[in-house]
Order: C-alpha cells, then sequence, then structure tokens
C-alpha cells in the first residue's frame, strides 16, 4: 500500500492549539511521540495512548513539530490553521453548448485521492460534471466530462477532457485512483473513446469522430480504457474497453440505458497486487473484467459473464455500487457485486437470488460473528429480504426483514451504544424519510425512528459513527453539507458541523466530493464544493479522542472503499474489523508499504 506521512495537522480552537497526526500501518503498537512548539519540546511525557494533543499555550502564529520517538523528527513547520477548513482553489472550466445550442455549466462532482507524485501526501483526483449530465434513462447532449488533479494547496496538475463520446453521468465514469504497478505513485485508470485528450494534448482514437446518436446516447464506435500517469496526466496505455458493448439489447434494453451502467474497483486478488475491476450491467446481463498493469502494460486476467452456461443465477444481481475485501479469509479478495459474489479467480462465490439493489455495505458489523457481514437493501418487491444482512463469505442470511416496496436507501454502523455490533437502518419511503426500520445487528428492531441514510463519518472523539449528510433544497435541487450524531434518547440528529457555503453532490443523494482519513489521526475528512465550485472545503475535527488507531487508509477495506467511492452510486468506506463502541484494539494491518524511489 501507500507509503504515507505523518499528516500532522494543528488548528486553532477556543481552548488553544489542536494537533492531530497518522498512527502509519507500519508503525508498530508502541509507537509513541513528542511534541514540539517553535523548537521546544512541550510535552512532558510521550504521547503514547493517541495522535492528538490540545497545546493551551498555542496560538495561530506558532509553529510545530511531531517527533515518533526512535524515528527522529517526522515532521516539522506544521503551520497553523485558524479554523478547521482547508480552502483548496479549482479551475473551473468554461461553460458550452451542446450540438442542439442548449447551453451548459460545469460543477465540481466526486473526487478520489491518491499519492501521484510520490511525496507521502494526498493528491485530490476531481471529476467535473457539466450542468447537463443526465441518467441513463433520460436521453439528451451532455457536456464534456473533464477530470483535474489538484495538490492540496489548489496547485493544479493537469486536465483530461474526456471528449463528446464519454456521456455525462453517475454511471458512465467510474475513476479508479490508485498505484497499480508499484511504482509509489498513483495512477488513473478510466474508460476513454474517440476524442479523449490528455494533459499533453494527445488524443486517443479518431478526434473527429462522434458516435452520439439524436438522442444524446453513445451506442456505437470503439471504447478503450486508459491509463494515465498520475503526476502528469499523461496516457501511459490504452486498450479495448472489456466487458465490451456487444448487443446492446443484450443488457435489458435496447437504447443505451441498461448497457451502459459501469462500475470499477481495485481489489488484491492474488493477495500483493493490485487489480484493475472493471465492470458492465446489473439489471439483466453482468460481465466482470481484470487486469493489471505492470511494466507500462494492462494484462486482463478474467473475464466473468452472467451469460456462461453455470453462471445462470448471477444475473439481475448487481448494485448501483460494490465492495471489494478478503471475505473468505485466504489472503485475497472477492468481489461483492451487489446480491453476489465473485472468488478472487473470477468464479462465481455465490449469489443469494435477493436482486438489484442500491446501497449496502461491507464490514465486520457483528463482532460476535466471525468473518465480514454484508448488508444490504434491496429494489425489487414484494421480497423476503428487502433488508438483507448477510454472510459476506457464504451470502447466507444472518436475518432478513420482507418489504413491499423498493426500498431505495441503507445504512450500517454504530450509532447506538446500547446495542453491541454496528445497527443497521432503511427508509420506508421517499429518500428523505425520517421513518422506516433501525435495527441492532442481532436483528432486533429498535425503533421506527431512522437517522438520515446517506452517509456514516468517524467524526467526534467516541467510537460510535456520525452521520453525514445535507440540507436539501428543493428549489435547487442540491443541499448544504452537515455532520450529527444520532441521539438514541431524542431519536433525532444533533448537529456538529453546518458546512455552510457548500453544496453536496449528486441531487437528494447528498454526497460529498471525497469522505476519507485524509490528514491527521483515525477520524474522517468531509470534503465538500463550494456554492459557485471556485474550490474544494476540507473538513477535519478539532475534537480530543483517547483512541489510538492505525490510519483507516492502511486498512486494506478501508483504502479499497475509498478507490471505489466515487463509483455510480456513491457510498461511504468502511473498515476491515469492527471499529465502534467496545471494540477490540485492531491488529496492526499486515501490509507492505511501497515509497517512491
Amino acid at each position: 500500500m501507500e507509503y504515507l506521512e505523518r499528516g500532522a495537522v494543528a488548528v486553532q480552537t477556543e481552548d488553544g492549539v489542536f494537533l492531530s497526526w497518522r498512527f502509519l500501518g507500519n508503525d508498530t503498537k508502541k509507537t509513541s511521540f513528542h511534541v514540539y512548539r517553535d523548537g521546544k519540546k512541550i510535552t512532558r511525557k510521550p504521547v503514547k495512548h493517541s495522535t492528538n494533543f490540545l497545546d493551551k499555550d498555542g496560538t495561530v502564529n506558532s509553529v510545530y513539530r511531531v517527533e515518533a520517538i526512535g524515528k527522529g523528527v517526522d515532521q516539522d513547520k506544521i503551520k497553523v490553521w485558524q479554523n478547521n477548513q482547508l480552502h483548496i482553489p479549482l479551475q473551473k472550466p468554461a461553460d458550452g453548448k451542446t450540438p442542439d445550442g442548449k447551453s451548459y455549466t460545469y460543477n465540481a462532482n466526486d473526487a478520489s485521492v491518491g499519492d501521484l507524485d510520490g511525496d507521502g501526501e494526498w493528491e485530490i483526483i476531481l471529476k467535473w460534471d457539466p450542468s447537463n449530465a443526465q441518467d441513463n434513462s433520460r436521453s439528451g447532449y451532455t457536456g464534456n466530462v473533464l477530470i483535474d488533479a489538484y495538490e492540496m494547496d489548489g496547485t493544479h496538475k493537469w486536465r483530461i477532457d474526456l471528449g463528446h463520446n464519454i456521456r455525462a453521468g453517475a454511471h458512465y465514469t467510474q475513476m479508479l485512483v490508485y498505484d497499480f504497478d508499484g511504482n509509489g505513485k498513483s495512477e488513473l485508470v478510466v474508460k476513454t473513446a474517440d476524442g479523449t485528450t490528455d494533459s499533453k494534448g494527445k488524443v486517443i482514437g479518431d478526434p473527429d469522430a462522434d458516435h452520439r446518436n439524436a438522442s444524446g446516447y453513445i451506442l456505437e464506435g470503439p471504447e478503450y480504457l486508459t491509463v494515465f500517469e498520475g503526476n502528469t496526466g499523461k496516457i501511459k496505455q490504452t486498450v479495448d474497453y472489456e466487458p465490451a458493448r456487444g448487443d446492446i439489447c443484450d443488457w435489458g434494453d435496447c437504447y443505451g440505458n441498461r448497457g451502459d451502467r459501469f462500475l470499477a474497483g481495485v481489489a488484491y486478488l492474488d493477495g500483493k497486487t493490485p487489480s484493475i475491476i472493471e465492470a458492465r450491467g446489473y439489471y439483466e446481463k453482468t460481465v466482470i473484467a481484470a487486469y493489471t498493469y505492470k511494466d507500462g502494460k494492462l494484462k486482463k486476467q478474467w473475464m466473468f459473464n452472467s451469460e456462461t452456461p453455470g453462471n445462470e443465477a448471477y444475473a439481475q444481481q448487481g448494485n448501483h455500487n460494490l465492495s471489494i475485501g478478503d471475505v473468505d479469509e485466504d489472503g485475497k479478495d472477492e468481489i461483492i457485486y451487489g446480491a453476489m459474489a465473485l472468488d478472487d479467480d473470477g468464479t462465481g462465490l455465490y449469489s443469494t437470488g435477493l436482486g438489484h439493489g442500491d446501497a449496502m455495505h461491507l464490514s465486520d458489523l457483528d463482532p460476535s460473528r466471525p468473518g465480514l457481514e454484508v448488508f444490504q437493501v434491496h429494489e425489487s418487491y414484494p421480497n423476503e429480504a428487502g433488508l438483507e444482512f448477510r454472510d459476506a463469505r457464504t451470502g447466507e442470511l444472518i436475518w432478513g426483514i420482507p418489504t413491499n416496496i423498493d426500498v431505495g436507501r441503507g445504512l450500517a454502523s454504530d450509532i447506538d451504544p446500547r446495542y453491541p455490533g454496528a445497527e443497521m437502518w432503511a427508509i420506508d419511503g421517499a429518500w428523505n424519510s425520517p421513518t422506516g426500520g433501525l435495527y441492532a445487528a442481532s436483528g432486533e428492531k429498535i425503533s421506527t425512528n431512522i437517522p438520515p441514510a446517506n452517509f456514516a463519518i468517524w467524526w467526534d472523539g467516541d467510537l460510535t459513527r456520525e452521520i453525514l449528510d445535507h440540507t436539501f433544497d428543493e428549489s435547487i435541487q442540491t443541499g448544504t453539507g452537515l455532520i450529527g450524531k444520532w441521539n438514541p434518547e431524542t431519536e433525532k440528529l444533533d448537529t456538529l458541523l453546518d458546512a455552510e457555503g457548500t453544496y453536496s453532490n449528486n441531487g437528494t443523494k447528498g454526497n460529498p466530493a471525497l469522505q476519507a482519513d485524509l490528514i491527521g489521526d483515525w477520524r474522517e475528512e468531509a470534503i465538500w464544493r463550494t456554492e459557485d465550485s471556485s474550490a474544494l472545503v476540507l473538513y477535519t475535527t478539532t475534537d480530543i479522542t483517547e483512541e489510538k488507531l492505525p490510519t483507516l487508509m492502511h486498512d486494506p477495506v478501508y483504502r479499497l472503499g475509498v478507490a471505489w467511492q466515487n463509483v455510480a452510486y456513491n457510498q461511504p468506506p468502511h473498515t476491515s474489523y469492527f471499529l465502534g463502541n467496545d471494540m477490540k484494539q485492531p491488529e496492526m494491518p499486515r501490509i507492505d508499504v511501497i515509497k517512491a524511489k
């Protein structure tokens, strides 16, 4: 996995200066720290049981240093933020017009992170969506999708233009940002087409080809898979995209809705080397391909097809999202593709037959059971288990709730310390329904009142997880970011952060641009766009915690969750272990970190 620096951050608060830094996956459990202000040690005893510190005498002009004892200076010249926000200025693209003369603007949309230059710190990969981006079910031309790279200080590294032969919308462009070739620097892998242009002006395929039909769909013409160099945005290699389109009618309709539903992810299929996972289709036919990228070459490892004899049970089972982790404990990753799962060799592991869904969560949600579990909600009804809690390894139903509606939102995290393990909940009506079913890991129904079923985020100082959502404005079909804590006594959400001046992404879904453990200790950061998309705003917590956990980005399931977070219907990342109230201290991750030479 990625080599990371200490990632220290210092923030001015009412009580002094709050400092926070990473406990790395390649540290030892006993690693402890000293903190220095303006060259003077201010920790009388080493910081052993957490990786945060409150300096009551610090000021906004102080400069700090964090030292891991026995390792020397880990990070120095740490300057103090005036508040818990980092503004990352953006280079907003110019407006445009479609062939039918309609104007569009651009909004900053989903983001991912990778260490693009090998310095041990994250850079941001950002997708720009035109204002006329479309769901596959709707016709219409769209503007081009653009992808940018930025340093955390807003330095613009490069821009890629996917061209007019890639339609804009949540189901079309799935960005994979990861170090696939093991050189210590991340690449970008994405589906491309005739006219895609890299950061240096190099064009893929025929620059003059226009494969759009009168309805704005792209049902013909070549499809490609391209690896771009992360540090420069240059094309490294392009191959024909598989799973290929073939006969568009095979996917469930003939107009380009179901046949252009893509998912993507990163998986360690051999337990050592990250593979590229590209997937197409889930309503009817499903095809999933795996690739490696090594020595500048993409190589296909295997391809799974639900139409292959013997795979019939795997049709119609995919989600608008996927998850990846080692569910059978053989040291190699499996792919949880909605109600079905593939083994590391590309063969079917199981299919529950419960069908397509919009939300899914993989983690150790019930620590009283061995292994990982999946919580999923399903669209088809009547369904014997429209809310489903299953064994991730076998697909065996642990408990299920019968439903007679399309269950469109569901979430799983430990939000109530009165019950062991994670809680799980789902809506019973509209996307923002405050009622539904809130269940303990045992299947016991706690309440019909539920928190928002959007994202969950580790934010404050305790081990239960908070809720990331938005305050939605119907008039503009978007919302303002917020973080809240579920109050089990009042059964309401108490607001912790109102991200005033920001917008959420993807309409009612209310996604941040990105949520991940990006800086400081194990708690997560949230990134939203400003209202005018002139900047991204990163928010970090300043709550003291007494918990010491390795950076979540060195947990394999969590890191791969950040890689797929931007895919289709975004979901929050989860850890490979139970992270919640009364948890056991996790083992240090068994990882090799790769540092750029």
